[in-house]
């Protein structure tokens, strides 16, 4: 039998350098984006425990003293938002022992897991979020055609583990864990409404989100609209992205814009069954401006470092697509799918620089084409080139 080879994860490194300064480690990301399998491949002797196998739930519930009494020394608990009540018992356990590392905790829905963890670990366990493969981790283990190859596969780690057909996996995953988990959190009377909800979703991203809008198309009210984005959120389905603020009147956008947390799974809504499918797709652009999107995400996250993006627009049209802040200052990224670098690619990032001088440190251009360089003060790569370019801040 053939070994399956782990892929190195690049959290890896902080995830490692965390033991020893909390009790508790808790790894949070989308379901199937590599928790269990980096959790165990970095803690080999630690006891796991899988709280979605009913029996172990079960006991969990019933008899908590118990169940954790099996695991004098700590253990991995997988999936542990689906036992939350289990945290209130760990503080305690720890507090007790002045553990550091004893338990290393995954889950995948932060709707109940983060109250929880408010509740019961505050200040008693790191958190981390992993998403899904980015480029840099796929590199020499698989290797993309062409950019609508990144677009269509998406970046699960089963995709390319198992070498699963995209079309037929991300379609198991949707029904699998989007909505067996959806339907768990809330009272969906009509899933087909909800289905519906979810496409237009995908064919709304990388815009401002208007949730009357969405709303109006299903035929349901603006509050269970709200209620539906929230859990999807929390479930690591969509990102929102946050406008950049700052106290400059009424001229800038004040709505999120919407992304997929894998891009691949966003294809898969939109009915992209082949690759072939996105080169005259009218949405192209906007899965590939996701596709950035969550590079720039997956850098901050596999550092150890928090959410620190927003977008600019302001009443006059202009755009950034992503600001990604560091302290008092700014980097101002444009993304463009097109292959051919243009002068509208720097309209945003002038009009920025001029409203925003103070802040700005750096601006780049990321787009399809295969070109390196600096032009008008602007460092223009493809999506290859943006570790390199986030690099410059933040070593």
């Amino acid at each position: 039998m053939i070994e399956k080879k782990i892929i190195d994860r690049e959290i890896s490194g902080y995830l490692k350098s965390l033991v020893g300064k909390f009790p508790v480690i808790t790894i949070t990301g989308p379901r199937q984006s590599g928790k269990t399998t980096l959790a165990k491949s970095l803690f080999k002797d630690m006891d796991y425990i899988n709280l979605e196998n009913p029996e172990e739930r079960e006991y969990a519930v019933d008899d908590p003293r118990g169940f954790l009494k099996r695991i004098p020394h700590g253990a991995i608990l997988d999936e542990i938002q689906r036992a939350p009540h289990l945290l209130s018992y760990i503080q305690v356990i720890v507090d007790d022992r002045n553990w550091r590392g004893a338990f290393i905790l995954t889950g995948s829905q932060q709707f109940e897991l983060m109250h929880a963890i408010d509740q019961s670990l505050a200040g008693r366990t790191a958190l981390l979020n992993l998403l899904p493969l980015s480029l840099s981790e796929l590199k020499g283990y698989h290797t993309y055609s062409s950019v609508n190859e990144m677009l269509h596969k998406g970046f699960y780690p089963g995709i390319f583990d198992r070498k699963l057909d995209p079309s037929q996996a991300y379609g198991d995953y949707y029904e699998t864990y989007v909505e067996r988990d959806i339907r768990k959190l809330l009272n969906i009377k009509n899933l087909s409404q909800f289905r519906k909800f979810v496409k237009l979703c995908a064919g709304r991203i990388g815009q401002v989100l208007n949730l009357s809008n969405i709303g109006n198309d299903i035929g349901i009210s603006h509050t269970t609209i709200r209620e539906w984005m929230s859990i999807l959120e929390a479930s690591f389905i969509v990102f929102l992205l946050e406008p950049f603020f700052k106290n400059i009147g009424k001229r800038l956008v004040k709505s999120p814009k919407i992304y997929f947390y894998d891009v691949g799974l966003a294809a898969y809504l939109l009915g992209i069954e082949k690759e072939t499918f996105l080169e005259n797709h009218p949405l192209r652009g906007n899965i590939f401006e996701n596709l950035v999107m969550m590079e720039i995400l997956k850098y901050r996250y596999n550092s150890g470092k928090k959410n620190n993006l927003n977008f600019y627009r302001d009443s006059a049209g202009n755009e950034v697509d992503v600001i990604y802040n560091i302290a008092q200052k700014a980097a101002a990224i444009e993304i463009k799918a097109a292959e051919t670098i243009g002068s509208d690619f720097f309209k945003g990032l002038h009009a920025f620089a001029g409203t925003f001088p103070e802040v700005l440190m750096e601006k780049a251009v990321v787009y399809g084409g295969d070109i390196t360089e600096t032009r008008r003060g602007t460092y223009i790569c493809n999506i290859h080139g943006i570790k390199e370019f986030l690099n410059r801040f933040n070593t």
